[in-house]
C-alpha cells in the first residue's frame, strides 16, 4: 500500500478519494476510468426504492404488470436492476479497488431482502442513502430517526458486507443518531448527502431545481459535523461528502477526522482524470508537511484533539462582529 492508503469500512484503498454515486459511476467504463485515475473506491449510481419494489413485485407476479409512476416505469426500461447486478459483477471482475452499490430509500419496507442479492453479486459494501424529507407536523423528531433505525436492523440481518449510511445535515442531533448506527454495528457514515432543492423563478413564477452541484463555500455544512463526529469514542468510518474541488479540500476533511473524500462536481467539470491531480496535491501537501501517511495527520484537528475546540461549537458572529469599527 502507498503513501496515500487508507481504511475505509475495513476495506483497504490506495486513496482516501472515492467517485461518489453519480452517472460518473453508471457504466463500466467510467468505473475503468476512476480507477486508473487513482480513485481509492467507486459508489455506483444509486438504485431507488421504486425500481426494486417494482422489480420484485414483477418477478413474483403472473399478472400484467401494475402501473407505475412515470420516473420508475422509465428508469426500470432504461436502466433495470438486473443490469445492476451485471454492473457489480463486471466491476469487480475488471476493478483493483472496491466496489460499493448505493441505494436510495425513504422507507425499510419491502426492497431490504434485495440487499443480499447485492451482496451476492460481490459488492465489497453497500452504501444506503436515506432521502427523507420530515413534511408531516404530527410526527416527532423521534418518529422520523426511527425508521433510519429499523431500515439498519433490517439490513444488518441480511447481510454481512460492510454498511455506510448517507445522511443528510438536518438531524436535531447529529452525533446521537451516529451513536445509534453505531449500537446497530452500521461501520460507516456517510456526511452528507445533497437533497433536491427547490428554488422559485420569479420571472416566469414557477418553482425549478436548484443546482445539483456542490460549491467549495458548503464545506461549511461539513467540517464542524465531521470535526465532533470523529472526537466521539465510537469506531465508526466518516466519508466526507460535499463541496470538495481539490486536494485542499480533501485535506480539510482528513485533518478534520474523516476516513475517507467523496468527490463528484468537480469531476464533471475537470473530467476523471483530475483525480490524479487531487491525488498529486494531497502528496505534495503531506511531504511538505513531512507526513508519511494519512494516519499521521487525519483527525489532527477534530474537537478532541485542537487544543481551542471551542470554535466547533461557536455558531453565532458576535464575537468578531463586536471587534470591528
Amino acid at each position: 500500500m502507498g503513501k496515500l492508503s487508507v481504511k475505509y469500512l475495513g476495506l483497504d484503498l490506495k486513496s482516501p478519494i472515492i467517485v461518489s454515486s453519480s452517472r460518473l459511476t453508471s457504466t463500466a467504463g467510467y468505473l475503468k476510468e476512476a480507477a486508473d485515475s487513482g480513485a481509492g473506491a467507486v459508489v455506483l449510481k444509486s438504485l431507488f426504492e421504486e425500481q426494486i419494489n417494482q422489480y420484485v413485485h414483477n418477478i413474483k407476479s403472473t399478472h400484467s404488470y401494475p402501473e407505475a409512476d412515470d420516473y420508475a416505469a422509465y428508469y426500470t426500461k432504461s436502466h433495470s436492476v438486473d443490469e445492476y447486478l451485471t454492473l457489480i459483477k463486471k466491476a469487480k471482475d475488471i476493478l483493483d479497488i472496491p466496489v460499493i452499490p448505493s441505494i436510495n430509500c425513504y422507507s425499510s419496507e419491502g426492497w431490504t431482502d434485495f440487499a443480499l442479492n447485492i451482496q451476492e453479486a460481490g459488492a465489497d459494501a453497500l452504501e444506503i442513502n436515506v432521502f427523507l424529507l420530515p413534511s408531516d407536523r404530527k410526527k416527532t423528531a423521534a418518529e422520523y430517526e426511527k425508521i433510519y433505525l429499523d431500515l439498519i436492523e433490517k439490513l444488518k440481518r441480511k447481510i454481512t458486507i460492510p454498511l455506510a449510511i448517507k445522511i443528510g445535515y438536518r438531524f436535531t442531533n447529529i452525533l446521537n443518531i451516529i451513536d445509534h448506527f453505531y449500537m446497530r454495528k452500521v461501520e460507516g457514515v456517510v456526511m452528507f448527502n445533497r437533497f433536491y432543492e427547490p428554488d422559485i423563478d420569479i420571472k416566469n413564477l414557477e418553482v425549478v431545481p436548484a443546482s445539483v452541484f456542490s460549491h467549495e463555500n458548503e464545506r461549511r455544512l461539513v467540517l464542524r459535523w465531521i470535526a465532533m463526529a470523529s472526537a466521539q469514542d465510537i469506531k465508526i468510518d466518516i466519508s466526507a461528502s460535499t463541496g470538495v474541488h481539490s486536494g485542499a479540500d480533501a485535506i480539510r476533511y482528513l485533518l478534520a477526522g474523516a476516513s475517507s473524500v467523496q468527490v463528484c462536481s468537480v469531476l464533471y467539470e475537470k473530467g476523471m482524470s483530475f483525480l490524479s491531480k487531487i491525488n498529486e496535491q494531497i502528496e505534495a501537501w503531506m511531504e511538505q508537511k513531512g507526513f508519511s501517511s494519512v494516519d499521521d495527520f487525519r483527525g489532527k484537528l477534530n474537537y478532541r484533539n485542537y487544543k481551542q475546540a471551542v470554535v466547533f461549537e461557536r455558531t453565532q458572529f458576535m464575537k468578531y462582529f463586536a471587534s470591528e469599527d
